[in-house]
C-alpha cells in the first residue's frame, strides 16, 4: 500500500515543528551544541523521519509501529522543549509558541493513529 506523507496533515505539522526548532536552537549557548540543543533536534526530526518511513511500510501494522515512534519522539521533543525554557535558552513567547505547535502536533498524530487503530480491529 503506497501512502504520500506529504498529505498527511500530522507530517505537515511536525515538519515545520522540527523546522522551527532548528531555527531557535540556533541561539542555544555553545555548550550545548553536542548536549541539549542535539537531542532537541534529533527528536524532533525523528517525528516526521518516523512519519515518512511508516507510510512506505506495506502494512498497516508496519505503518501504526513507526507513528508510535513517531509519537514517542514528539513526547521526548516536548520534554526538551520544557527544559529548555527552564534553562533559560526559550523565552516566554518562543516557549508558548513551540509548545502550541507541539501540543497541536500531537493531537494530530494521535487522531491519525487512532483512526488506524481502528481500521487495525
Amino acid at each position: 500500500m503506497s501512502r504520500n506523507h506529504k498529505n498527511l496533515k500530522a507530517f505537515q505539522l511536525s515538519h515545520d515543528l522540527a523546522i522551527e526548532i532548528y531555527t531557535v536552537t540556533k541561539a542555544f549557548p555553545r555548550q550545548e551544541v553536542f548536549g541539549l540543543t542535539n537531542q532537541l533536534r534529533r527528536a524532533a526530526t525523528s517525528v516526521p523521519s518516523n512519519i515518512v518511513e511508516g507510510c512506505a511500510r506495506r502494512t498497516l501494522k508496519d505503518y501504526l509501529h513507526f507513528l508510535y515512534i513517531a509519537s514517542g519522539s514528539l513526547a521526548e521533543a516536548g520534554y526538551f522543549i520544557e527544559l529548555s525554557h527552564e534553562l533559560g535558552y526559550l523565552g516566554r513567547e518562543v516557549f508558548e509558541r513551540l509548545n502550541e505547535r507541539h501540543n497541536h502536533c500531537a493531537r494530530t498524530l494521535q487522531a491519525l493513529i487512532s483512526s488506524l487503530e481502528k481500521k487495525d480491529c
